[in-house]
């Protein structure tokens, strides 16, 4: 397959290329679109790290990689023996100007070509980073720069880093990634919205009683545990990931499907959400641990054994309940939950329609005369709109929730792109929209420093969970005292 003409030949340099992300993400990515005609041929691929290795062992570790994260009827020997003439290496300290000699004499063997620079780095070097490639010369009016979640720790750290990066690149050139917008179930949310009339009209608090966001994990914090524990779930999912997926289900609908102006109606939600009191996080808000218990059958450790440390606070486990304050969604609350080691690993969002306005049939209770829109973003994607039927026979009316179900696997047999190649080729094609502005992720750190200075205020503890549970029984309270509960506790 050709490659797509429009697209220029582009430098991808990978600052942390030997890294956790980059080798179980970004390089498969990166194979799948060189595989599938997207990647042009004169392409390259540069991984910087700091260890020393030759170009032949760098590739062999991505190949190592690639056989482990492709699927192996996708793992074609011809396409990965032309993909690999495109990988390169150079050992550098991200940190050491001196060092970036050999980038600057690697570029000078090509003609110039248009370069990204994807920083799979801890948050606290981008400026440095930045700061280097700008005094090397390599920063050009074509370069980007894509920078990975969370941007900073806090409001002051998150303002202090970006503007750092703003001094050597433009705004239009930075590219703050959050792969869940690049989910193709995310995509469909806003075609399923924005192009389907029937949803469009009902898509307010005069039909919808509340939205429940999940990203639940079964696994614990694995190789992540030194940057786990300084940034914990509040940080790593809810400022990032289910904010942004908040946006995507509050926003209104965007005059045109353009960078900013889709952007700028995600903004207005995040300025729109209600900021939390110090008594507001005793009271809507859940931090948890997880202690020792079994996931799928198998014995797994607390949290402390994890990390290996003898005490540590740090949340594995978040939920809560926000308020977006604007017309659209006057008193119609907005949970959000996230955490590690529960009993299944999946993302989905749920969208809870009001009871019909006058129950005629009395006998079968309140709770089953509701519809809901389940869109599942993982494993599987698809969604389901669970509506009231009758089940068949005589006898009266017995009625029973079943499912109008769109498997995107099932309806479209292509194989369906990982989120990362999907954003990957939107910032070889300079197409921002499923990234971040500064003005987004600021207004992101505003709301979740709200939440941090209750707790701080508050001390506000961990409460802990057995792993394997849905998390503190607390959570389960936090809805149940509001006449509701999460979705996975429903009788399907």
């Amino acid at each position: 397959m050709s490659a797509t003409p429009s697209l220029s030949p582009t430098d991808i340099v990978i600052f942390g290329g030997n890294g956790d992300l980059a080798l179980r993400k970004i390089l498969p990515g990166l194979y799948y679109r060189y595989r599938d005609g997207q990647l042009p041929e004169n392409s390259r691929i540069i991984g910087i790290g700091r260890a020393v290795t030759t170009d032949t062992q760098y590739v062999e570790m991505v190949e190592k990689a690639c056989v482990q994260h492709v699927a192996p009827a996708d793992f074609e020997l011809a396409a990965w023996k032309r993909f690999a003439k495109r990988i390169h290496y150079a050992a550098i300290d991200a940190e050491d100007r001196k060092a970036y000699a050999k980038l600057t004499a690697f570029f000078k063997k090509q003609a110039p070509l248009v370069r990204v620079f994807y920083l799979a780095t801890p948050a606290d070097v981008f400026g440095a980073i930045c700061h280097n490639l700008h005094q090397e010369g390599l920063v050009t009016t074509d370069s980007r720069v894509v920078l990975e979640k969370p941007i900073g720790h806090d409001l002051e750290s998150f303002r202090a880093i970006n503007n750092e990066v703003l001094k050597y690149f433009e705004e239009r050139q930075v590219y703050r990634i959050d792969h869940y917008l690049g989910k193709e179930a995310v995509q469909n949310l806003m075609i399923l919205r924005f192009a389907n009339n029937l949803f469009e009209k009902v898509w307010n608090s005069g039909a919808v009683d509340h939205v429940q966001i999940t990203v639940a994990e079964s696994l614990g914090v694995e190789s992540r545990a030194r940057y786990y524990d300084k940034y914990g779930a509040i940080r790593d999912m809810i400022q990032n990931h289910l904010l942004q997926l908040l946006c995507l289900v509050a926003m209104e609908p965007p005059a045109k499907m353009e960078p900013d102006i889709l952007r700028d109606e995600k903004l207005k939600v995040l300025r729109s959400l209600r900021l939390f009191t110090p008594h507001d996080t005793t009271k809507d808000t859940i931090r948890g641990q997880y202690r020792a218990g079994a996931v799928g059958g198998k014995p797994v450790g607390s949290y402390i054994d994890d990390i290996g440390q003898k005490n540590s606070d740090t949340d594995t486990f978040i939920a809560l309940k926000a308020h977006v304050d604007n017309w659209r969604w006057s008193g119609v609350p907005f949970y959000l939950r996230t955490g590690k080691r529960l009993p299944d690993r999946y993302s989905e969002i749920v969208v809870q329609f009001r009871p019909v306005p006058h129950q005629i049939f009395p006998d079968q209770g309140s709770e089953l005369h509701t519809n809901k829109l389940i869109i599942r973003l993982q494993p599987d994607e698809n969604i389901k709109l669970e509506m009231i039927t009758k089940v068949p026979g005589p006898g009266g009316y017995r009625l029973k929730p079943v499912h109008l179900n769109l498997s995107l696997s099932e309806e479209f047999e292509d194989r369906i792109p990982d989120a990362y190649e999907r954003l990957l080729m939107d910032v070889v094609r300079g197409n921002p929209t499923l990234f971040m502005r500064s003005d987004e992720v600021e207004a992101a750190w505003v709301w979740t420093e709200s939440i941090l200075n209750g707790w701080a205020e508050n001390k506000q503890k961990c409460k802990h969970y057995i792993a394997g549970s849905w998390g503190p029984s607390d959570a389960t309270a936090l809805m149940a005292r509001d006449g509701r509960r999460w979705h996975d506790t429903d009788e399907e």
